[in-house]
């Protein structure tokens, strides 16, 4: 494999469209991508240094400094100057305020190979399109946000020609959502349902409130992301599935939700929820563990830490991220318990500050 910078994005997607790789070759190139980002990313070079870690004694991915999520509101990780970048997504600013994570792609086609490749096999499943109703404004409305593209490209690559947004400038277009709606029970003709987890609660008040329900056909099914955010009523899990599977007639077994975040270029998905939590998987380019965030020690299986996710798709900024959630690993991915909270909510916040402090040096 080529060590030439140039070549990585080309590589990455020639590695992506492998059916399956070997712990060796993640372990490859999650370092190559390592000493390309110590030598470009200098917030990300700093911290390294500091700690000891160069791609001379680094020699497998575990031990790749994991850089704590905030830090993408404070500093720019970017390997290649921002302005030359053809894509800055934004985080809502739930969590600070104002304050806006960012993160840098220099071009968008390793992050859109990622999605539509996981989204075929976790989300399509064989199947080619299906008709697609979106509750999110789209990219024009959104430029800078990665949830906005993310939903374009699903409706581009997997949805039928009649598929469309059903929220707009003016918000949930309820004419349009329960015509949608009203077609495909009629007609039998499979739907799915996307949008943000409070855009689906805003859809439920809405069709409660026309006292409307709907019986849509085998075969459809629904999807969110996100969380409640404060956009909308907060939701028990278990009752959020129930009311979605009460509105919608689908079984909650095709009531899917992905887990992804603007810092990260892949995402990860259940096989429905017929259970909460559900577990969580992702593609053979990304990988995950769960840490104590104070001593960093990767936790038992079965033990609850915090998620630290390696993504090779994330290559331009930096590939190991140190997140604010709580899981559980299990044998075949993991189970997201919530957000820090307490000592490891305390755990986290050391992590940034140790991070901001060493790469401000």
């Amino acid at each position: 494999m080529a060590s030439d910078a140039s070549t990585i994005p080309a590589d990455l997607l020639n590695f992506f469209a492998l059916p399956e790789v070997s712990d060796d070759d993640f372990n490859a190139m999650a370092l190559r991508l390592f000493a390309h980002q110590v030598q470009h990313n200098l917030p990300f070079q700093r911290f390294c240094q500091l700690r000891g870690k160069t791609p001379r004694t680094v020699k497998h991915w575990h031990d790749i400094p994991a850089v704590p999520i905030n830090a993408f509101k404070d500093l720019t990780l970017s390997c290649v100057p921002p302005d030359t970048c053809a894509r800055v997504f934004m985080t809502s600013g739930t969590t600070r305020g104002d304050v806006k994570g960012r993160h840098h792609h220099p071009a968008l086609e390793v992050y859109d190979s990622s999605m539509r490749l996981n989204f075929a096999q976790h989300v399509m499943q064989g199947q080619e399109r299906i008709r697609m109703g979106i509750l999110f404004p789209d990219e024009v409305a959104l430029p800078h946000s990665s949830l906005a593209h993310y939903l374009q490209l699903a409706l581009t690559h997997f949805g039928t020609a009649d598929s469309g947004y059903l929220m707009g400038a003016q918000g949930l277009a309820i004419a349009g959502l329960t015509a949608a709606l009203q077609q495909a029970q009629d007609t039998a003709q499979p739907f799915a349902l996307l949008g943000a987890s409070y855009s689906l609660v805003h859809a439920m008040d809405a069709l409660a409130a026309l006292g409307q329900s709907f019986q849509l056909p085998a075969g459809s099914w629904l999807f969110d992301t996100g969380g409640f955010k404060g956009q909308s009523r907060e939701i028990e899990m278990d009752a959020f599935y129930d009311q979605l599977s009460a509105t919608f007639g689908v079984p909650r077994t095709h009531c899917l939700n992905m887990y992804g975040m603007t810092e990260l270029s892949t995402q990860f998905y259940d096989r429905g929820n017929a259970t909460v939590p559900s577990v969580k998987r992702g593609p053979h380019w990304i990988r995950s563990r769960v840490i104590d965030p104070i001593s960093g020690r990767e936790m038992p299986r079965g033990e609850r830490g915090i998620l630290v996710h390696t993504d090779l798709g994330n290559y331009n900024a930096v590939t190991t991220i140190l997140t604010e959630d709580v899981g559980v690993a299990t044998d075949d991915g993991f189970v997201l318990l919530g957000r820090a909270q307490g000592v490891q909510a305390k755990g986290c916040s050391l992590a940034v500050e140790d991070f901001l402090k060493a790469a401000r040096a």
